[in-house]
């Protein structure tokens, strides 16, 4: 990847206050609840970088290059081990019930591989009673038994986990199941899209990119992406669209005066998404108030429901922003894996029928390799990871706040700063 102007500039900040950065990031960590694994979808605009949306169930681990799902192995294994301590050996992993999308039980597969290469005995489970277990095959042919999550069941009460791992984003409360689960469940339940809202992690997040840049010197403009709460949305009234018209209007010409101000050549835009969405529905962009009012049947229907067929009650207007970045001469941007407060891994998400300030979350998108090593810099001795990976912990850090501020419990989980041993 070609690096951008604002990338080189804030990498430079970041090498030269390196130790305080570092200092504040472990002092951070130490005092949060962190999940066990999160993703993060970078936009590099060449002018500011910055992530436009964290996953704490991300789907892709099939997706990262081959030589970090080596390193991954030993990052899942330390992050259980420092957590929940040495003694876990059986791990119960609930996923999605995504029975006919092989490319998802790739996923379900790698995460299965990973962790059993660490040395954990791993049982895939769905959060429902099953009358016998069910035998899936993956997108490459690989087999998966899924059973029951429910501890009355003959197969949970047989395998006898010591923890629960979940990769269901639970879009859906699933109280009956969560209630009867006493062991303790990473990601927590309590951190599901049924009560997760994207404003929440934003308001964190832009609150942290304020924090790192005083730290580093640099103007927060660089790494911020604006972002603001429409509530009571309602795509069927005619009033509650016009009031969404005159907010994104308000919010572009705010845009276009910072950047005015900031001397960039771009013609402000954003997007509408829904407030807690996943997989990358409920995602509008609009150029203007009027789009909104014009929004056709099929945009409308596109905000009308959500996964797990919810309606979309709440939805944020956020900061579009352009990606310079490319492959094989199609818009990409990077997706950063974390494992804990660690980069695993990630890759490019590329979409060859969509232009660089649209959504590329969607159909079509194919995924090229960009491994953690593509990330070390060692330009003035400091080969620590460049901005796309401070954003990736940024975010981590914008989820543990959330979690703090829900009051989310993660049971059994022993606090420790990033590094630890």
């Amino acid at each position: 990847m070609v690096e951008t102007g604002a990338q080189a500039y804030i990498h430079g900040q970041i090498c030269k206050n390196i130790d305080n950065v570092f200092t504040w990031f472990k002092k951070q960590t130490s005092v949060l609840d962190y999940p066990i694994y999160s993703s993060y979808d970078i936009r590099d605009a060449g002018y500011k970088i910055t992530n436009v949306d964290a996953n704490i169930y991300p789907a892709g681990f099939n997706n990262i290059c081959p030589t970090d799902k080596e390193t991954a192995v030993d990052l899942f294994q330390k992050y259980i081990h420092v957590h929940y301590g040495k003694n876990v050996k059986k791990i119960l992993l609930v996923t999605e019930e995504h029975t006919a999308n092989p490319y998802y039980l790739e996923n379900v597969a790698t995460i299965s591989e990973l962790l059993a290469a660490g040395g954990f005995y791993v049982q895939v489970a769905f959060p429902k009673m099953l009358e016998a277990p069910l035998e899936l095959t993956s997108v490459t042919g690989k087999k998966i038994i899924a059973h029951s999550g429910y501890t009355s069941s003959p197969s949970f009460q047989q395998f006898n986990p010591d923890i629960v791992i979940s990769n269901n984003d639970f879009s859906l409360a699933l109280t009956e199941w969560g209630d009867q689960l006493q062991l303790p469940l990473n990601p927590p339940r309590e951190l599901g899209w049924y009560q997760r809202k994207k404003s929440q992690y934003f308001t964190h997040y832009n609150s942290l990119v304020n924090t790192f840049s005083d730290i580093i010197g640099v103007d927060p403009f660089l790494m911020r992406v604006e972002t603001e709460l429409f509530e009571n949305f309602d795509i069927n009234s005619d009033e509650s669209r016009d009031a969404l018209a005159t907010r994104v209007d308000a919010f572009l010409a705010k845009l276009q005066t910072k950047y005015a101000a900031e001397k960039i050549d771009q013609q402000p835009f954003c997007f509408v998404k829904n407030n807690a969405g996943t997989y990358g529905l409920g995602v509008i962009k609009v150029s203007s108030g009027q789009e909104v009012k014009e929004w056709t049947y099929k945009s409308r229907k596109k905000m009308k429901a959500a996964k797990g067929g919810r309606e979309v009650e709440e939805v944020i207007i956020q900061e579009g922003i352009p990606s310079v970045v490319t492959a094989d001469q199609a818009s990409a941007e990077p997706v950063i894996y974390m494992v804990g407060c660690e980069l695993a891994g990630g890759f490019l998400r590329t979409h060859s029928e969509k232009s660089s300030t649209e959504s590329l979350n969607s159909p079509g998108a194919v995924y090229k390799k960009l491994c953690v090593t593509d990330l070390l810099d060692n330009r003035q001795g400091c080969p620590k990871e460049n901005v796309y990976g401070w954003s990736a912990k940024l975010g981590l850090l914008a989820i543990g706040l959330e979690a703090q501020q829900m009051k989310v419990q993660f049971k059994g989980y022993k606090k420790a700063e990033c590094g630890s041993i």
